[in-house]
């Protein structure tokens, strides 16, 4: 045994799962790149995409983000193929057979899923962040016809306590915003209100300009009111707040997205529960390793007449539909219909019951 107690049949194990993940990953990955080249090839030949922007920004960048996506699919794959194959050479009898009991063998297969949930956690919150960045800024300038920006309609937001503005469309071409007011107020009462037909950002002094506009001032007299053709006023506003991706959280850390969500909601923003998904399932994500490597090793330490294929014809049916209920909650999330905690932790909650009823009853 060696310092950390760990038998030779654990690195065995671990060798075996660590060697056949790993090995799933870039066979499945090397796939997905060629298919992904030929469906954008075509693109970047018209938008005439360097060699060296396509293979540096864009497919250095696109791997290790397939990788993460798909790491608890390819866990238990790898858990199905070298598991069932133990059990079809009878290697799962005979370690049974030697006073070493189910739960023991469960070790080595929980400390690899724990290795690669690690491995995926630390990936997409150090590493993807950046690369994610470069691989959509290579697809808008490169693939993407139309930027894949968020829209921007009827935006009511606080950008400094008591101070509120609002306007029904906004221009990312000419950075203007159409019906624009500003409201200002001391506690509950409103103080002024200003509008405009539109305002227009400057580039060069940093000022907003309010074309046509109208202001109210409120006190305990009455109502003074001003008009113009036009007036200069700084904001806490820039237009690149409504310039940003619609994906613009996959470019964030972890305690990046916790600060954006903090700024949205001191900001009144109503999308912030798409960016709570997001948040929570960084964190829940990488626990369907532990689920999927269970069931994969309940089903496949079997040996039955159907061979290694019967085990991941089953395994792969239940991934799938996994991942499908996982889709299926964050649409309802995104809907209001569920929060977006509950929307994330259910699918693993309900399949890690289903994981543990699995292995209660497969024989040992």
């Amino acid at each position: 045994m060696n310092k950390i107690g760990l038998k030779k049949l654990d690195l065995y194990i671990i060798k075996k799962f660590l060697g056949t993940f790993f090995y799933s990953i870039l066979l499945i990955v090397s796939i997905a790149v060629i298919f992904d080249l030929a469906e954008k090839l075509d693109n970047f030949m018209d938008r005439e995409a360097p060699l060296r922007a396509i293979v540096f920004d864009y497919y250095l960048n696109f791997i290790p983000y397939f990788a993460v996506l798909f790491s608890p699919l390819f866990t238990f794959i790898s858990v199905i193929y070298f598991t069932s194959k133990m059990a079809y050479n009878s290697e799962i009898i005979a370690i049974l057979s030697n006073g070493i009991s189910f739960r023991r063998l469960l070790r080595p297969y929980l400390i690899s899923a724990a290795i690669i949930a690690a491995f995926s956690f630390l990936l997409s919150d150090l590493v993807l962040p950046v690369s994610n960045e470069k691989r959509l800024d290579f697809e808008e300038r490169y693939y993407r016809s139309q930027p894949a920006r968020a829209n921007v309609r009827n935006v009511h937001k606080q950008i400094l306590p008591g101070v509120y503005i609002y306007f029904s469309s906004f221009s990312h071409s000419s950075n203007i915003a159409y019906y624009f007011s500003i409201e200002e107020f001391d506690g509950n009462r409103l103080v002024s209100k200003t509008t405009s037909d539109y305002a227009s950002y400057d580039t060069t002094s940093n000022k907003w300009t309010l074309r046509q506009y109208v202001t109210r001032h409120y006190n305990p007299d009455g109502q003074r009111i001003d008009r113009g053709i036009s007036i200069d006023t700084t904001l806490n506003l820039h237009p690149s707040e409504f310039n940003r991706r619609e994906s613009i959280v996959e470019t964030m850390s972890l305690r990046q997205i916790d600060e954006f969500i903090e700024q949205q909601r001191m900001q009144g923003a109503d999308n912030i529960d798409f960016y709570l998904i997001e948040r929570y399932s960084r964190i829940s994500f990488p626990f369907s390793t532990f689920i999927l490597t269970l069931i994969g090793m309940s089903l496949s330490s079997r040996k039955v007449r159907e061979g290694t294929g019967f085990h991941i014809g089953l395994g792969l049916l239940l991934s799938f539909s996994y991942i499908l209920f996982m889709r299926f909650t964050t649409m309802f999330a995104v809907s209001g219909l569920l929060s977006p905690p509950v929307a994330v932790w259910l699918p693993n909650i309900i399949y890690a019951v289903i994981a543990y009823l699995i292995y209660r009853f497969t024989p040992k």
